[in-house]
């Protein structure tokens, strides 16, 4: 049963997520959950929000880590770079409201 929360609780904050950062590319905005990174990001954050443990360096060490292949994956990009400042500020926003739901 407490795996199926988890599970159930990683979901809700991969939708999100999902819904609610982008990364910009040549003025487009590429919303997470279209570019399949919501639920690695939910994955990485979760542990945090559970421990009662969110801080804002350690988010933005986790984009700085998670590499997103352009060009046929001839680059990568550390998602941190990739994530304009305005939506960085949204998606700690949007963590600090669901520990507080939690």
């Amino acid at each position: 049963m407490a795996n199926w929360n988890t599970t159930e609780a990683i979901e809700s904050l991969a939708a999100e997520i999902g819904d609610k950062v982008y990364i910009d590319i040549a003025k487009w905005h590429l919303y997470l959950n279209d570019a399949h990174l919501h639920t690695v990001l939910a994955e990485q954050f979760y542990p945090m929000l559970a421990d009662n443990n969110l801080q804002e360096g350690q988010v933005l060490q986790i984009l700085q880590n998670i590499p997103v292949k352009l060009g046929g994956g001839k680059r990568e990009i550390p998602l941190a770079e990739l994530i304009p400042m305005q939506a960085q500020m949204n998606l700690m926003d949007l963590l600090e409201e669901f520990q507080r739901q939690m």
